[in-house]
């Protein structure tokens, strides 16, 4: 969050560490509860990053009308860049997919300022599959971009 603010791309997620707000509390403990989480270390034991992923994806997100392993939640360390821990994270998925016999992984991120983050997941491997709005009342709508890799 610091990273993003500090870039001034608080349209993603705003400006509030996700700790500090209870709704986005609330979600990372259903993430762990509910949800597989895959977390990559660095050699030292300190979290690199982490991979959510569910057989569904979130409810403002289009059903994709087959059996699917959809990405929750991707974050790294900033600190990491380039250490290839997102690739690794997302060739995990990959193999999630393949092991359970599904032909398909999804994910949707902020499709908007400049497409950086939309661009990253297809370096990543993933093809951009469509667009959505996230209504907010009182609020500007969230775009969303949705991608997918076929396995």
């Amino acid at each position: 969050m610091a990273w993003l603010t500090g870039q001034g791309r608080t349209d993603q997620w705003g400006t509030e560490p996700f700790s500090g707000l209870p709704e986005r509390v609330a979600q990372m403990e259903e993430y762990a509860r509910d949800f597989l989480v895959r977390v990559a270390e660095t050699p030292e034991g300190g979290v690199a990053g982490v991979c959510v992923l569910a057989d569904e994806p979130q409810s403002f997100v289009p059903a994709a009308g087959e059996p699917e392993l959809y990405v929750r939640l991707l974050v790294t360390d900033r600190t990491l860049r380039g250490a290839g821990v997102g690739a690794a994270l997302v060739a995990d998925a990959r193999a999630e997919a393949v092991r359970r016999g599904v032909g398909l992984l999804r994910v949707d991120c902020f499709g908007g300022g400049d497409g950086a983050l939309a661009q990253q997941y297809e370096r990543l491997g993933f093809t951009p599959s469509g667009t959505f709005t996230v209504e907010r009342p009182g609020r500007p709508g969230w775009p969303g971009r949705l991608l997918e890799i076929r396995l």
